[in-house]
């Protein structure tokens, strides 16, 4: 049965994201680049932090998937934090969610 668990989880953390399945590599390099421009402008080029707090993998840590991808599209009310949801789709969002929970920039 560990051994079943194991290798399910192993299948699960290898294989590619929904996200980054259903986006071409060109839109995948796009986000990427936006990351680093438009989130780097509050959170920091290395993200680690300037007007936005830390968005590193090691400080967004017990975050979900889900969560993050709330929060790029929706803002943080009362925050600078705005919502992405005017010029992001979803699958963009979450991306961009998975990304950040993997990047080391």
């Amino acid at each position: 049965m560990a051994r079943a668990v194991a290798l399910l989880a192993i299948s699960v953390l290898a294989a590619p994201s929904l996200a980054a399945e259903a986006l071409p590599q060109a839109e995948q390099d796009r986000l990427a680049h936006f990351v680093q421009q438009d989130c780097g402008s509050c959170h920091g080029l290395k993200m680690t932090g300037g007007l936005g707090s830390p968005i590193t993998p090691e400080a967004l840590e017990g975050h979900t998937v889900d969560g993050l991808t709330s929060i790029i599209l929706d803002g943080i009310p009362g925050t600078a934090m705005p919502p992405w949801r005017p010029l992001l789709t979803e699958i963009e969002a979450q991306w961009i969610a998975e990304y950040l929970l993997e990047i080391s920039p």
